[in-house]
């Protein structure tokens, strides 16, 4: 992290347990504005689980996060049996929404029996300025607000190209354009902070080398910090500015990509011997 940038999001010592497993153990990061920083290990090393507890999902153990909004104001969640009592109210999912925290899921979530509009019109909802009464009459202010959330439903999905789709409903889209879709939605909250989690599972590469410029375009576009998960090396080898390696829930290694694909802890742990050896 460069000494001129504003730290984002402060991570220290995150641990969670399920019953008597330690799923992920002491995980420490620092994020500035405007990053782009890859989250790598082998399935199970417990990436999604981390960023469960980074967007509200999951409690941690102990550890602490705390996370600037816009306004430069600190919000901390901190974990820990002892002080759980002292430390609420905790953040929830929509309430680190609110001030700027957005994620996409391994797993897609998107309201497949919504249309693609509607489906980025539900996350503008949030930013909706009319009062009760001015929807309920139809003042002129609602129909100003609606007006602004066709124009800006149609600028995300116009950004992913599946404008033309807007009508479709979400079950029926392509895979790939599904992932362009749970994107495009998180982009509607106004997110300072996205979290991508393996947004190139199930993507031909072709459409993969078009959503490295695409990432790299609305991290720039939209003044977003990004973190991400993902197993497509060329990706993150290809767009991601710091690495962190996590295996049986630890970082095991933290740097820039060159360094991280030469590090032999990784080879062994994530890359394997062979693929090593292909980027090294």
């Amino acid at each position: 992290m460069s000494g001129a940038q504003e730290l984002l999001m402060r991570v220290s010592d995150l641990s969670i347990l399920f019953g008597g497993l330690r799923a992920v153990s002491d995980f420490s990061c620092d994020l500035a504005q405007g990053e782009l920083v890859g989250l790598i290990g082998p399935n199970g090393a417990g990436k999604t689980t981390v960023f469960n507890m980074l967007s509200g999902l999951y409690t941690p153990t102990s550890g602490e996060i705390t996370f600037w909004d816009r306004e430069r104001k600190a919000h901390a969640v901190k974990g820990g049996e002892k002080t759980l009592w002292h430390l609420l109210p905790r953040l929830s999912p929509a309430q680190l929404n609110r001030i700027g925290v957005a994620r996409t899921f391994q797993n897609i979530r998107l309201f497949s029996n919504l249309t693609v509009e509607d489906n980025v019109r539900i996350a503008l909802h949030a930013g909706r300025t009319q009062r009760p009464l001015e929807v309920l009459f139809r003042l002129p202010r609602f129909y100003a607000d609606e007006a602004r959330m066709i124009e800006r439903t149609e600028e995300l999905l116009g950004l992913f190209k599946i404008d033309h789709k807007k009508h479709e409903l979400a079950r029926n889209l392509p895979y790939g354009e599904q992932r362009k879709l749970e994107i495009a939605r998180a982009l509607a909250a106004n997110p300072i902070l996205l979290l991508l989690d393996e947004p190139a599972a199930g993507m031909n590469p072709q459409e993969t080398r078009e959503l490295m410029k695409l990432i790299t375009f609305i991290r720039r576009e939209f003044h977003l910090t990004i973190l991400l998960i993902e197993h497509d090396m060329h990706l993150v080898m290809g767009i991601c500015e710091r690495l962190l390696v996590l295996d049986y829930g630890r970082i095991i290694a933290a740097g820039l990509p060159e360094a991280i694909r030469r590090d032999p802890a990784v080879v062994t742990a994530y890359l394997g011997e062979e693929a090593g050896g292909a980027y090294g």
